[in-house]
C-alpha cells in the first residue's frame, strides 16, 4: 500500500544525543537503540480506517515521528513499518450502517489519513501495510503457532493460547481481573464457550455470512486483530525490534497479545526492546474516540484554515505520557507561539543558536520532553542577539527535530 509524501529534513550541525524513552514493560527509561548497529527499527500500529484522523491519532503519529527524527539526527538509518487495519469489525459495521462498500470506506479514510500526515509533516514508514494484502503472512504465522501447539479450534475459529507464552502479561503487568475487563472492552470475547482460557484471542475467524473472507489452509475466513501486527512486524522487521509503539489503549490486549504471538511463533524473546505508548487525548472530560463521536478532526481544522504547523505545535505542547483534553485555546496558543518563532526567524539574527539547538536536543532525547524543547526555542526567540547565523540554525533544528516548518 502506498504511504504519503516524505518531507525534506535538513541536517543540523552540532553534536547529537542518544535517545532515552520510557518503556512500559520495564517501567523505566531505556536507551534506544541500545547498540551501534546503524539501524533503528520501529513498528507503530496504524488506524482502522472507518473515520477521519482525530487529534488523538495525530498526537500518536507525531510522537513517533519525533523518535524517527531524533534517531536520524543521531546518525541512524531508520526502518519504520506501520500497518493499517483495512478489514475489521468496526470498519464493516460502519460500512453497513452508512450503506457504503467497506472497501470504498477504507480507501476514502486511508487517503484522508495520508493527507493529514502529509500536512503535519510526519515522515512516512518504509512499509505502510494493509491487512488485506498481508493475508498470506498472517496464514504463515498462524501455521507456525499451530506447529508450536499454541493454536486450537473453537467451532471453526482458531484461538491463540496465551499460556503458551511464559512471558505473557509482562508488558502490561496487569492482574487477571484487569486483563479480563480490558479484553472484553477492547474487542475480546472472554466469555465464549469452548475457550481454554478467557484471555485466549482469535487468530482466524471462519467465514461469516455477508462478510469478506479469504481462502486458507484453515478454511475460508479472515484474521483476528492481534495476529496481523505480529505477522507484519515479523516479516518486515524481524524479532527484537527497538520500539513497538501506539496509543496507551493498545498496551492490553493488543500489544501484549501480538508480542506473545510473535514470541511463540519464533521461539525468540523479546519481541521488542521498548514498548512506548502515547497517552489518550480527550475532549470535554472524556476520551476522544470514534465510538463516542466527540472528535476534533485534523482534516476539519485544516479545512477551517488552521495552519497544520500550529496543529502540530499544539500537540507538542503536551508530554506524550500525560493525558490531556483538547480545547480551542490549545490551537490559539500554538498559533501565537508559531507567530513569535516565525517573527524571530524573519529578524535574521539572534542569541547563540548553537546553545538553543543543544538545549532542544537535550530536552527531546530525555523521553521526548517537548515542553522543555518548546521552552528552549521560546527563550531563543524572545532574546536579543547579533549572531548572524543564529536564525538559520534554529530554523533548521526546529524543522529537523520538531517537524515544524518556519
Amino acid at each position: 500500500m502506498q504511504a504519503w509524501t516524505n518531507p525534506d529534513i535538513p541536517v543540523v550541525p552540532g553534536p547529537a544525543r542518544r535517545l532515552r524513552l520510557y518503556d512500559t514493560a520495564s517501567g523505566g527509561l531505556v536507551e534506544v537503540p541500545p547498540g551501534d548497529d546503524g539501524t533503528a527499527r520501529m513498528y507503530v500500529c496504524g488506524i482502522t480506517p472507518y473515520d477521519a484522523t482525530h487529534m488523538g491519532h495525530a498526537a500518536t503519529y507525531v510522537t513517533f515521528d519525533l523518535i524517527n527524527r531524533l534517531w536520524r539526527d543521531a546518525g541512524y538509518a531508520v526502518h519504520y513499518t506501520q500497518n493499517i487495519t483495512d478489514v475489521d469489525d468496526p470498519l464493516l459495521e460502519r460500512a453497513t450502517a452508512t450503506g457504503v462498500e467497506w472497501t470504498d470506506l477504507a480507501e476514502r479514510e486511508i487517503q484522508l489519513f495520508r493527507d493529514d500526515m502529509t500536512a503535519l509533516r510526519v515522515i512516512p514508514p518504509q512499509e505502510y501495510v494493509g491487512v488485506v494484502e498481508s493475508i498470506p503472512l498472517v496464514v504463515e504465522r498462524i501455521a507456525e503457532l499451530q506447529a508450536a501447539g499454541a493454536v486450537y479450534d473453537v467451532d471453526g475459529d482458531l484461538y491463540f493460547a496465551v499460556k503458551a507464552d511464559p512471558a505473557f502479561g509482562s508488558i502490561s503487568s496487569y492482574d487477571a481481573e484487569t486483563m479480563r475487563a480490558l479484553f472484553a472492552e477492547r474487542g475480546g470475547d472472554p466469555d465464549r464457550d469452548g475457550k481454554r482460557d478467557p484471555l485466549d484471542c482469535l487468530v482466524w475467524q471462519r467465514e461469516r455470512p455477508g462478510e469478506p473472507a479469504w481462502d486458507s489452509q484453515f478454511g475460508r475466513g479472515r484474521p483476528g486483530w492481534h495476529i496481523e501486527c505480529s505477522a507484519i512486524a515479523l516479516h518486515y522487521l524481524g524479532m527484537t525490534i527497538d520500539v513497538q509503539g501506539g496509543g496507551s489503549d493498545l498496551i492490553f490486549p493488543h500489544h501484549e497479545m501480538s508480542a506473545s504471538e510473535a514470541q511463540c511463533a519464533t521461539g525468540q524473546y523479546p519481541f521488542a526492546r521498548a514498548y512506548v505508548h502515547q497517552a489518550m487525548v480527550g475532549l470535554d472530560g472524556e476520551k476522544m474516540s470514534k465510538s463516542k463521536g466527540n472528535l476534533v478532526l485534523v482534516s476539519r481544522e485544516r479545512q477551517a484554515g488552521s495552519d497544520p504547523m500550529a496543529i502540530r505545535m499544539a500537540l507538542l505542547a503536551h508530554h506524550y505520557r500525560t493525558e490531556w483534553f483538547w480545547t480551542d485555546s490549545d490551537l490559539l496558543d500554538a498559533q501565537n507561539r508559531l507567530d513569535v518563532w516565525r517573527g524571530a526567524i524573519t529578524r535574521g539574527t539572534g542569541p547563540d543558536g548553537a546553545a538553543a539547538v543543544d538545549a532542544l536536543r537535550a530536552a527531546l532525547t530525555n523521553d521526548l520532553d517537548t515542553a522543555a524543547a518548546l521552552a528552549a526555542v521560546d527563550a531563543w526567540a524572545e532574546s536579543n542577539g547579533d549572531d548572524p547565523e543564529s536564525a538559520a540554525l534554529v530554523a533548521q533544528a526546529v524543522d529537523a527535530l520538531l517537524g515544524i516548518k518556519l
